[in-house]
């Protein structure tokens, strides 16, 4: 499939003029290799309304939304468009505040959901393992407490950090809140996101020992100043992802959705060598339409702690 996308945000606007136009590009991208009915499969349809197609053969309906996360939206799917061009173009993100000024809409709770529907579309579902050698990590969000720091802050929020060796720099990451560092939770996500086989680069934790079907490469550290060297790209990844969520949301990242910021930064991180905005607005509307529909109590609704797509 050819990768089609506006270049510039002028490009965008006179491209997508109307619903039609908007309509049409999403269908391409949901439907890739041709429309296929979702109720008999056949393969011929035609277009009846704005965004519906009808099934030839048994004449089965379906909207192009239907079924992603556009889905029962009241905004017209050029607002959508401009407002995954916001998204991806900012090289550190946009805040609800600044996607409601710059989309002119009326109500800050409606850029709220919509750049929360957003960070769900930007986890691909089925996406690839991280493989070679890679560094597992983890960090601490939130709920200071005095004199209460690292393991044990139980206030916090934990989120443990896989990054990818590339060179001397850094590959692709995954980002997880978890629950607690026991020995199942540490080894499940490992085995969900690195593939087996590779070099996994841990701390002395005892609950890593008795990783299975990996090569465990565990660095002890002897001394506080020896721990951003033992596993410097997971050091680096956790220095970036909170100075982003202090910038760009001022701080603003509650336990409840931190999901969904983990999300972001992991799509904007492995996709930050880019050298065009408009391929990241391609992807994120190419995973828009594969992703489930998200009703607004599903976003204010807290997900459970280790839980959710392959970040």
């Amino acid at each position: 499939m050819v990768e089609d996308y506006p270049r510039t945000l002028m490009e965008l606007e006179q491209r997508f003029i109307d619903e039609q136009t908007c309509a049409e590009y999403l269908a391409s991208l949901r439907w890739p290799n041709g429309w296929r009915c979702p109720r008999c499969q056949g393969r011929e349809a035609w277009q009846v309304r704005r965004n519906r197609w009808r099934c030839g053969h048994c004449r089965y309906e379906i909207s192009v939304t239907a079924g992603t996360i556009f889905q029962d939206s009241h905004l017209l799917l050029g607002t959508w468009f401009r407002a995954m061009w916001y998204v991806t173009n900012q090289k550190n993100g946009i805040s609800a505040l600044g996607l409601q000024r710059a989309l002119g809409l009326g109500s800050y709770k409606t850029a709220w959901a919509i750049l929360h529907k957003l960070r769900r579309a930007m986890v691909r579902p089925g996406r690839d393992r991280l493989r070679g050698v890679v560094e597992v990590d983890e960090t601490y969000w939130g709920g200071e407490e005095p004199g209460v720091a690292g393991r044990g802050a139980e206030a916090k929020a934990l989120i443990i950090v896989a990054a990818q060796e590339n060179g001397k720099g850094i590959g692709r990451i995954r980002l997880r809140r978890i629950p607690d560092l026991t020995r199942t939770r540490l080894h499940g996500f490992i085995a969900e996101v690195i593939e087996p086989g590779s070099t996994v680069r841990t701390d002395g934790l005892p609950a890593y020992l008795g990783l299975s079907g990996y090569v465990h490469d565990r660095r002890v550290q002897h001394r506080q100043s020896e721990g951003e060297y033992l596993l410097s790209r997971a050091h680096r990844v956790v220095s970036l992802l909170k100075r982003w969520m202090l910038g760009t949301h001022q701080g603003a990242v509650g336990h409840d959705q931190l999901d969904a910021y983990l999300d972001e930064f992991t799509f904007r991180f492995n996709r930050r060598t880019s050298a065009s905005r408009g391929k990241l607005f391609y992807r994120l509307a190419q995973q828009a339409v594969q992703v489930d529909p998200v009703p607004f109590a599903t976003l204010i609704k807290p997900q459970p702690v280790g839980v959710g797509g392959v970040k």
